[in-house]
């Protein structure tokens, strides 16, 4: 099967989970999760839940948890806690939630960054996405410009793919 045929058997409205990791937005402030809900809803998509959590491990895991455990949430979308600082701690929460990880996401996502958006400093960039369960999940970086280039360039383009591949055989 070509993947144009992969794809033109894909679910049209996915339902999402919105999750921005941050200490310090609020939501009039958390600009990235705003993005993604407008991207997705502009997609067809619905966001069913969106929750700013803090920087920490079990808040990230049980937000996330709860998302891949709810039967009528399809994909969990999570911006912010990539970065090197002692508290970003969101890719080791969910590197252990996956049962399978999708390596040319980050891979991609960092080349991207790189040639498109912010140079050397890609090298920084911790971007992961999987699987958990019969629940896709994609972690970006927290800054807008992150949150757009992986919506426009990677997520938004397969997510309908992604989830069908999902749910074919359920």
């Amino acid at each position: 099967m070509t993947v144009e045929e992969h794809k033109a058997r894909a679910s049209d409205s996915i339902s999402c989970l919105v999750l921005t990791v941050s200490d310090t937005r609020t939501e009039e402030t958390d600009k990235s999760g705003k993005l993604m809900i407008d991207k997705l809803t502009d997609e067809g998509h619905k966001v069913s839940e969106y929750h700013i959590v803090k920087d920490e491990q079990s808040q990230i895991r049980d937000y996330m948890q709860r998302g891949v455990d709810d039967p009528k949430i399809d994909a969990v979308l999570i911006n912010g806690g990539t970065g090197m600082a002692k508290r970003d701690v969101t890719i080791e929460v969910i590197e252990k939630v996956l049962n399978k990880e999708m390596p040319g996401f980050g891979e991609i996502f960092r080349m991207l960054s790189y040639t498109e958006d912010i140079g050397s400093a890609a090298i920084l960039s911790r971007a992961i996405a999987g699987v958990s369960g019969r629940t896709a999940v994609f972690s970006t970086p927290g800054s807008s410009g992150a949150v757009t280039l992986a919506m426009d360039r990677l997520i938004l383009p397969e997510l309908p793919h992604i989830v069908g591949e999902l749910n074919k055989d359920k």
